[in-house]
């Protein structure tokens, strides 16, 4: 079964939203520390980006939780809280860089790895569990 199979309420919809916004917001703040500390510039971005993967693994789960999703809703569900952080950091890259300090677009870049990799942990993890 697919996840069209399962749509999503109007209310989980609204707290993905709510919930994509908040994770962007502390993202935007994390990358604007990991600037000051240099972990967005070269080498170091190479062990931030793969230290995002298992990072972001509990996220799936407790966007889960906090959306009241079910295993096979899983990717929509990650896909439309993603939405509200993409939309979001799109927006603050023009209208407020500041916001992420010294990382700069480079911290933006950070976020959009972090959608990319939250995007894929939510197929991987969509479902029943069941192997086709």
């Amino acid at each position: 079964m697919t996840a069209a199979a399962n749509p999503l309420r109007a209310r989980q919809y609204a707290i993905l939203a709510v919930w994509g916004a908040g994770l962007w917001f502390a993202a935007a703040l994390l990358v604007n520390w990991l600037g000051t500390i240099g972990a967005l510039d070269k080498p170091w971005v190479v062990l931030t980006y793969a230290l995002t993967v298992p990072g972001t693994v509990p996220f799936v789960y407790l966007t889960r939780v906090v959306a009241g999703l079910t295993k096979r809703q899983t990717a929509l569900g990650i896909a439309a809280a993603t939405a509200s952080a993409a939309m979001l950091d799109g927006n603050a890259l023009v209208w407020a860089p500041g916001l992420y300090g010294t990382a700069g677009v480079a911290g933006a870049a950070a976020i959009l790895w972090g959608a990319g990799v939250g995007l894929v942990l939510g197929l991987a993890m969509n479902g029943d569990g069941h192997k086709a």
